[in-house]
Protein backbone atom coordinates (compact mmCIF):
# COMPACT_ATOMS: atom_id res chain seq x y z
CA UNK A 1 0.00 0.00 0.00
CA UNK A 2 1.49 3.69 -0.81
CA UNK A 3 -1.07 6.29 0.68
CA UNK A 4 0.79 9.07 -1.38
CA UNK A 5 -0.96 7.68 -4.53
CA UNK A 6 -4.31 8.07 -5.58
CA UNK A 7 -6.39 5.22 -4.86
CA UNK A 8 -9.28 6.04 -7.08
CA UNK A 9 -11.61 6.92 -4.18
CA UNK A 10 -13.34 10.21 -4.58
CA UNK A 11 -13.92 10.65 -1.47
CA UNK A 12 -11.77 11.94 0.80
CA UNK A 13 -10.52 9.74 3.84
CA UNK A 14 -11.61 10.54 6.95
CA UNK A 15 -8.62 11.66 9.57
CA UNK A 16 -8.84 8.65 11.48
CA UNK A 17 -7.98 6.61 8.31
CA UNK A 18 -5.31 9.19 7.48
CA UNK A 19 -3.65 8.88 11.22
CA UNK A 20 -3.41 4.80 10.01
CA UNK A 21 -2.41 5.29 6.28
CA UNK A 22 -0.65 8.77 5.03
CA UNK A 23 2.72 7.95 4.81
CA UNK A 24 3.10 4.60 4.36
CA UNK A 25 4.88 3.02 1.52
CA UNK A 26 4.99 -0.29 2.26
CA UNK A 27 6.52 -1.10 -1.47
CA UNK A 28 9.47 0.88 -0.42
CA UNK A 29 9.63 -0.69 3.37
CA UNK A 30 10.15 -3.95 1.78
CA UNK A 31 6.76 -5.09 2.85
CA UNK A 32 7.18 -3.91 6.55
CA UNK A 33 3.66 -1.92 7.77
CA UNK A 34 6.45 0.26 9.40
CA UNK A 35 9.60 2.66 7.53
CA UNK A 36 12.74 2.02 9.10
CA UNK A 37 14.29 4.12 11.88
CA UNK A 38 17.50 5.62 9.92
CA UNK A 39 20.07 5.80 12.03
CA UNK A 40 22.36 8.54 9.12
CA UNK A 41 24.15 11.42 8.28
CA UNK A 42 26.58 10.65 5.58
CA UNK A 43 25.26 10.26 2.11
CA UNK A 44 26.97 8.67 -0.44
CA UNK A 45 26.91 9.61 -4.09
CA UNK A 46 27.32 7.03 -7.19
CA UNK A 47 29.34 9.76 -9.31
CA UNK A 48 31.38 12.84 -9.12
CA UNK A 49 28.57 14.59 -11.66
CA UNK A 50 25.86 13.59 -8.66
CA UNK A 51 28.01 15.22 -5.95
CA UNK A 52 27.96 18.03 -7.60
CA UNK A 53 24.85 18.62 -8.20
CA UNK A 54 23.72 17.43 -4.87
CA UNK A 55 21.56 14.76 -6.91
CA UNK A 56 19.81 12.44 -4.67
CA UNK A 57 16.88 11.67 -2.85
CA UNK A 58 18.38 12.98 0.31
CA UNK A 59 21.68 15.14 0.77
CA UNK A 60 22.23 14.60 4.83
CA UNK A 61 20.78 13.53 7.56
CA UNK A 62 19.97 16.36 9.26
CA UNK A 63 18.28 17.34 6.74
CA UNK A 64 15.96 14.73 6.35
CA UNK A 65 15.74 10.91 6.09
CA UNK A 66 13.30 7.80 4.98
CA UNK A 67 11.34 7.93 8.77
CA UNK A 68 11.59 11.76 9.09
CA UNK A 69 9.75 12.06 5.45
CA UNK A 70 7.11 9.36 6.37
CA UNK A 71 6.29 11.39 9.48
CA UNK A 72 5.88 14.91 8.25
CA UNK A 73 3.88 13.04 4.91
CA UNK A 74 1.48 11.56 7.73
CA UNK A 75 1.42 15.09 9.55
CA UNK A 76 0.58 17.37 6.02
CA UNK A 77 -2.29 14.97 6.01
CA UNK A 78 -3.70 15.11 9.30
CA UNK A 79 -3.19 18.99 9.09
CA UNK A 80 -4.98 19.40 5.81
CA UNK A 81 -4.60 20.66 2.22
CA UNK A 82 -3.59 24.54 3.48
CA UNK A 83 -0.34 23.02 4.78
CA UNK A 84 2.73 23.21 2.77
CA UNK A 85 5.04 22.01 4.86
CA UNK A 86 5.86 20.04 8.05
CA UNK A 87 9.32 20.75 10.03
CA UNK A 88 10.38 18.72 13.11
CA UNK A 89 12.14 19.90 15.84
CA UNK A 90 13.87 18.42 18.82
CA UNK A 91 10.96 19.90 21.53
CA UNK A 92 7.80 22.10 21.77
CA UNK A 93 9.92 24.86 22.58
CA UNK A 94 12.35 23.94 19.97
CA UNK A 95 9.41 24.54 17.62
CA UNK A 96 8.03 27.76 19.24
CA UNK A 97 11.60 29.38 19.27
CA UNK A 98 12.79 28.50 15.48
CA UNK A 99 9.08 29.82 14.02
CA UNK A 100 9.45 33.49 16.24
CA UNK A 101 13.20 33.55 14.95
CA UNK A 102 11.79 32.53 11.20
CA UNK A 103 9.33 35.39 11.34
CA UNK A 104 11.19 38.20 13.19
CA UNK A 105 13.62 40.34 12.98
CA UNK A 106 15.48 43.30 15.39
CA UNK A 107 13.20 46.16 15.14
CA UNK A 108 10.04 44.46 14.48
CA UNK A 109 6.70 43.97 17.32
CA UNK A 110 5.21 40.59 18.09
CA UNK A 111 1.56 40.23 19.70
CA UNK A 112 1.43 37.34 21.86
CA UNK A 113 -1.69 36.01 24.28
CA UNK A 114 -1.53 36.56 27.84
CA UNK A 115 -2.33 32.78 28.55
CA UNK A 116 0.59 31.64 26.07
CA UNK A 117 2.72 28.55 27.60
CA UNK A 118 5.03 30.51 30.11
CA UNK A 119 8.05 29.52 28.27
CA UNK A 120 7.05 31.30 25.41
CA UNK A 121 6.80 34.07 27.41
CA UNK A 122 10.34 34.01 28.49
CA UNK A 123 12.16 33.30 25.29
CA UNK A 124 10.21 36.56 24.28
CA UNK A 125 11.02 38.60 26.79
CA UNK A 126 14.80 36.77 27.16
CA UNK A 127 16.16 36.44 24.10
CA UNK A 128 13.95 37.82 21.20
CA UNK A 129 14.36 41.09 23.81
CA UNK A 130 18.22 41.01 23.63
CA UNK A 131 17.62 40.73 19.69
CA UNK A 132 16.26 44.00 19.32
CA UNK A 133 11.84 42.41 18.98
CA UNK A 134 9.73 43.87 21.37
CA UNK A 135 6.87 41.73 22.79
CA UNK A 136 3.20 43.26 23.78
CA UNK A 137 0.85 40.85 25.63
CA UNK A 138 -2.74 40.90 24.98
CA UNK A 139 -6.18 39.63 26.51
CA UNK A 140 -7.17 36.26 25.03
CA UNK A 141 -10.87 37.21 24.33
CA UNK A 142 -10.00 40.34 22.74
CA UNK A 143 -11.38 39.30 19.42
CA UNK A 144 -11.14 41.49 16.36
CA UNK A 145 -10.54 44.46 19.11
CA UNK A 146 -6.78 43.47 18.49
CA UNK A 147 -6.67 45.89 15.82
CA UNK A 148 -6.30 48.57 18.49
CA UNK A 149 -3.09 47.10 19.62
CA UNK A 150 -1.23 46.65 16.36
CA UNK A 151 2.03 48.81 15.44
CA UNK A 152 3.22 49.74 11.48
CA UNK A 153 6.05 47.15 12.75
CA UNK A 154 3.57 44.67 14.14
CA UNK A 155 4.83 41.11 12.47
CA UNK A 156 3.04 38.52 14.01
CA UNK A 157 0.12 37.60 16.68
CA UNK A 158 0.57 33.69 18.80
CA UNK A 159 -2.39 32.70 19.79
CA UNK A 160 -2.82 29.29 22.31
CA UNK A 161 -5.83 28.25 21.75
CA UNK A 162 -6.95 27.33 24.46
CA UNK A 163 -4.25 28.54 26.90
CA UNK A 164 -2.98 25.40 28.97
CA UNK A 165 -3.21 26.57 32.55
CA UNK A 166 -6.35 29.57 32.46
CA UNK A 167 -8.37 27.46 29.19
CA UNK A 168 -9.28 31.19 27.54
CA UNK A 169 -10.52 30.40 24.24
CA UNK A 170 -9.49 32.86 22.21
CA UNK A 171 -11.12 33.72 18.52
CA UNK A 172 -8.95 32.95 16.09
CA UNK A 173 -10.81 33.60 12.66
CA UNK A 174 -11.20 37.04 13.96
CA UNK A 175 -7.84 37.38 15.21
CA UNK A 176 -6.56 36.24 11.95
CA UNK A 177 -9.34 38.33 9.78
CA UNK A 178 -7.84 41.78 11.10
CA UNK A 179 -4.22 40.32 11.58
CA UNK A 180 -4.02 39.48 7.53
CA UNK A 181 -5.64 42.93 6.26
CA UNK A 182 -2.06 43.82 7.42
CA UNK A 183 -0.15 41.63 6.09
CA UNK A 184 0.32 39.95 10.01
CA UNK A 185 1.25 36.28 10.29
CA UNK A 186 -0.77 34.71 12.97
CA UNK A 187 0.91 31.20 14.85
CA UNK A 188 -1.28 29.13 17.11
CA UNK A 189 0.32 27.10 19.47
CA UNK A 190 -2.38 24.13 18.46
CA UNK A 191 -1.16 21.40 21.18
CA UNK A 192 -3.89 21.43 23.24
CA UNK A 193 -6.95 19.69 20.14
CA UNK A 194 -3.93 18.34 17.62
CA UNK A 195 -4.90 19.02 14.05
CA UNK A 196 -6.88 15.98 14.95
CA UNK A 197 -9.47 18.22 16.77
CA UNK A 198 -8.44 21.89 15.66
CA UNK A 199 -7.27 22.76 11.85
CA UNK A 200 -6.15 26.05 12.60
CA UNK A 201 -4.88 26.31 9.30
CA UNK A 202 -8.14 26.15 7.88
CA UNK A 203 -9.09 28.99 9.72
CA UNK A 204 -6.41 31.46 8.38
CA UNK A 205 -3.52 30.56 11.11
CA UNK A 206 -0.19 30.81 9.30
CA UNK A 207 1.77 28.56 11.26
CA UNK A 208 0.41 26.22 13.58
CA UNK A 209 3.07 24.44 16.53
CA UNK A 210 2.80 21.57 18.47
CA UNK A 211 4.54 20.13 21.62
CA UNK A 212 4.43 16.64 19.71
CA UNK A 213 6.04 15.65 22.97
CA UNK A 214 2.18 15.64 24.63
CA UNK A 215 -0.53 13.58 22.28
CA UNK A 216 1.51 12.53 19.15
CA UNK A 217 3.85 10.61 21.57
CA UNK A 218 1.11 9.91 23.72
CA UNK A 219 3.29 7.90 26.32
CA UNK A 220 5.79 10.07 27.67
CA UNK A 221 9.12 8.94 26.53
CA UNK A 222 10.03 11.64 23.92
CA UNK A 223 10.54 15.27 23.37
CA UNK A 224 9.32 16.22 19.94
CA UNK A 225 7.97 19.72 18.64
CA UNK A 226 6.35 20.13 14.93
CA UNK A 227 5.66 23.61 12.77
CA UNK A 228 3.22 22.96 9.87
CA UNK A 229 2.88 26.42 7.63
CA UNK A 230 0.43 27.56 4.79
CA UNK A 231 2.56 28.14 1.06
CA UNK A 232 2.90 31.90 2.25
CA UNK A 233 4.97 31.03 5.47
CA UNK A 234 6.40 27.30 4.97
CA UNK A 235 9.87 29.13 2.78
CA UNK A 236 10.74 31.28 5.61
CA UNK A 237 10.36 28.33 8.15
CA UNK A 238 12.06 25.58 6.04
CA UNK A 239 14.52 27.69 5.66
CA UNK A 240 15.36 28.79 9.02
CA UNK A 241 14.99 25.43 10.05
CA UNK A 242 17.98 24.51 7.52
CA UNK A 243 20.45 27.76 8.99
CA UNK A 244 19.64 27.12 12.33
CA UNK A 245 20.68 23.19 11.79
CA UNK A 246 17.31 22.26 13.61
CA UNK A 247 16.69 18.62 13.51
CA UNK A 248 15.36 15.31 15.59
CA UNK A 249 16.68 11.84 16.50
CA UNK A 250 15.57 9.18 14.70
CA UNK A 251 14.12 7.38 17.87
CA UNK A 252 11.75 10.10 18.63
CA UNK A 253 10.82 10.36 14.80
CA UNK A 254 10.19 6.95 15.25
CA UNK A 255 8.44 6.96 17.97
CA UNK A 256 6.45 10.38 16.95
CA UNK A 257 5.31 8.31 14.03
CA UNK A 258 3.94 5.13 15.73
CA UNK A 259 2.19 7.39 18.28
CA UNK A 260 0.40 9.14 15.56
CA UNK A 261 -1.22 6.00 14.25
CA UNK A 262 -3.02 5.90 17.39
CA UNK A 263 -3.66 9.21 18.39
CA UNK A 264 -7.39 8.81 17.00
CA UNK A 265 -8.83 6.50 19.72
CA UNK A 266 -6.76 7.88 22.27
CA UNK A 267 -7.45 11.44 21.99
CA UNK A 268 -11.05 10.22 21.81
CA UNK A 269 -10.74 8.19 25.05
CA UNK A 270 -9.26 11.57 26.67
CA UNK A 271 -11.78 13.69 25.73
CA UNK A 272 -14.36 11.53 27.16
CA UNK A 273 -12.59 10.68 30.22
CA UNK A 274 -11.71 14.18 30.67
CA UNK A 275 -15.13 15.62 30.18
CA UNK A 276 -16.94 12.95 32.53
CA UNK A 277 -14.21 13.77 35.56
CA UNK A 278 -14.48 17.61 34.48
CA UNK A 279 -18.50 17.36 35.06
CA UNK A 280 -17.91 15.20 38.28
CA UNK A 281 -15.37 18.19 39.61
CA UNK A 282 -18.58 21.01 38.73
CA UNK A 283 -20.86 18.90 41.34
CA UNK A 284 -17.75 18.93 44.20
CA UNK A 285 -18.08 21.80 46.94
CA UNK A 286 -14.72 21.34 47.20
CA UNK A 287 -14.76 22.90 44.07
CA UNK A 288 -15.52 26.73 42.81
CA UNK A 289 -15.26 26.23 39.09
CA UNK A 290 -14.36 24.29 36.33
CA UNK A 291 -12.27 25.82 33.43
CA UNK A 292 -12.83 23.38 30.34
CA UNK A 293 -13.57 24.85 27.27
CA UNK A 294 -16.16 21.88 26.27
CA UNK A 295 -18.39 22.46 29.02
CA UNK A 296 -21.38 24.35 28.27
CA UNK A 297 -20.89 26.45 31.43
CA UNK A 298 -17.53 27.63 30.28
CA UNK A 299 -17.45 31.35 28.56
CA UNK A 300 -15.17 30.37 25.71
CA UNK A 301 -17.82 27.04 25.01
CA UNK A 302 -19.33 28.69 21.92
CA UNK A 303 -15.91 28.88 20.21
CA UNK A 304 -15.29 25.69 21.25
CA UNK A 305 -18.14 24.01 19.94
CA UNK A 306 -17.52 26.50 16.61
CA UNK A 307 -13.92 25.79 16.11
CA UNK A 308 -13.00 22.65 17.50
CA UNK A 309 -14.46 19.03 16.91
CA UNK A 310 -13.29 17.50 20.17
CA UNK A 311 -11.19 17.87 23.59
CA UNK A 312 -8.31 16.69 25.21
CA UNK A 313 -7.76 15.71 28.67
CA UNK A 314 -6.24 18.62 29.91
CA UNK A 315 -8.35 21.30 32.30
CA UNK A 316 -8.09 23.22 35.87
CA UNK A 317 -9.81 23.55 38.34
CA UNK A 318 -10.54 26.14 40.99
CA UNK A 319 -11.05 24.95 44.78
CA UNK A 320 -12.57 26.89 47.23
CA UNK A 321 -10.38 29.36 49.44
CA UNK A 322 -7.92 27.02 51.41
CA UNK A 323 -3.86 27.37 52.70
CA UNK A 324 -1.59 26.21 50.61
CA UNK A 325 -1.29 23.14 53.50
CA UNK A 326 -4.65 22.00 52.10
CA UNK A 327 -4.03 21.84 48.70
CA UNK A 328 -0.31 19.95 49.75
CA UNK A 329 -2.38 17.75 51.38
CA UNK A 330 -4.34 16.71 48.32
CA UNK A 331 -1.66 16.56 46.21
CA UNK A 332 0.02 13.99 48.63
CA UNK A 333 -2.98 11.60 49.23
CA UNK A 334 -3.95 10.89 45.48
CA UNK A 335 -1.85 7.96 44.08
CA UNK A 336 -3.46 7.84 40.41
CA UNK A 337 -2.86 11.62 39.56
CA UNK A 338 0.94 11.82 39.29
CA UNK A 339 2.98 15.44 39.91
CA UNK A 340 4.81 16.61 36.66
CA UNK A 341 5.19 19.30 34.33
CA UNK A 342 3.62 17.70 31.14
CA UNK A 343 0.46 16.09 29.65
CA UNK A 344 -0.67 14.04 26.78
CA UNK A 345 0.32 11.06 28.27
CA UNK A 346 -1.56 7.94 29.15
CA UNK A 347 -1.17 8.79 32.51
CA UNK A 348 -2.83 11.33 35.27
CA UNK A 349 -1.28 14.35 35.93
CA UNK A 350 -1.84 17.08 38.47
CA UNK A 351 0.21 20.25 39.24
CA UNK A 352 -1.02 23.41 41.42
CA UNK A 353 -0.26 26.53 39.12
CA UNK A 354 -0.87 30.33 39.36
CA UNK A 355 -0.76 32.74 36.54
CA UNK A 356 -0.43 35.83 38.94
CA UNK A 357 3.16 36.52 38.75
CA UNK A 358 3.59 36.90 35.06
CA UNK A 359 0.02 37.89 33.39
CA UNK A 360 0.62 41.00 32.26
CA UNK A 361 -2.46 42.15 29.86
CA UNK A 362 -4.88 40.62 32.33
CA UNK A 363 -5.42 40.30 35.73
CA UNK A 364 -5.53 36.25 37.37
CA UNK A 365 -8.11 36.50 39.98
CA UNK A 366 -9.70 33.10 39.81
CA UNK A 367 -11.48 32.84 43.86
CA UNK A 368 -9.04 30.40 45.03
CA UNK A 369 -6.07 27.96 44.54
CA UNK A 370 -6.26 26.10 41.16
CA UNK A 371 -5.10 23.03 40.28
CA UNK A 372 -4.41 21.77 36.35
CA UNK A 373 -5.42 18.01 35.47
CA UNK A 374 -4.68 15.95 32.81
CA UNK A 375 -7.03 12.98 32.69
CA UNK A 376 -5.05 9.78 30.89
CA UNK A 377 -6.71 6.45 30.16
CA UNK A 378 -7.24 4.77 33.77
CA UNK A 379 -10.92 4.37 34.45
CA UNK A 380 -12.54 7.21 34.99
CA UNK A 381 -14.00 5.82 38.34
CA UNK A 382 -10.65 4.70 39.77
CA UNK A 383 -9.85 8.56 39.33
CA UNK A 384 -12.92 9.63 40.75
CA UNK A 385 -12.07 7.47 43.68
CA UNK A 386 -8.55 8.84 43.63
CA UNK A 387 -9.41 12.56 44.14
CA UNK A 388 -12.00 11.79 46.99
CA UNK A 389 -9.06 10.65 49.04
CA UNK A 390 -7.65 13.96 47.88
CA UNK A 391 -10.50 15.99 48.52
CA UNK A 392 -11.03 14.13 51.94
CA UNK A 393 -7.39 15.02 53.54
CA UNK A 394 -7.96 18.65 51.92
CA UNK A 395 -11.29 18.99 54.08
CA UNK A 396 -9.38 17.23 56.93
CA UNK A 397 -6.71 19.62 56.54
CA UNK A 398 -8.95 22.91 56.63
CA UNK A 399 -11.05 21.54 59.54
CA UNK A 400 -7.61 21.81 61.12
CA UNK A 401 -7.23 24.91 60.08
CA UNK A 402 -10.18 26.55 61.00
Amino acid sequence: MNSSQDDGRSKPLSPETTLVTAGRDTKAQKGFVNPPVVHGSTVLYPTADDLHAHRGEFQYGRRGTPTTRALQAALMALEGPQCAGVGIAPSGLAAISTTLLAVLKSGDHLLVCDNAYRPTRNFCNGLLARYGVETSFFDPLIGAGIAQLFKPNTRAVVVEAPGSQSFEMPDIPAIASVAHTRDVLVIDDNTWATPLYHRSLEQGVDISMQAATKYIGGHSDIMFGTISANAKAWPIIAETIQLLGVCAGPDDVFLALRGLRTLSVRLAQHHRSGLEMARWLATRPEVIRVLHPALESDPGHAIWKRDFSGASGLFSIVLKPAPQKAVDALLDAVKLFGMGYSWGGFESLVIPFDCDGYRTATKWAPGGPTLRLHIGLESVEDLKADLERGFAAFNATLSLSS
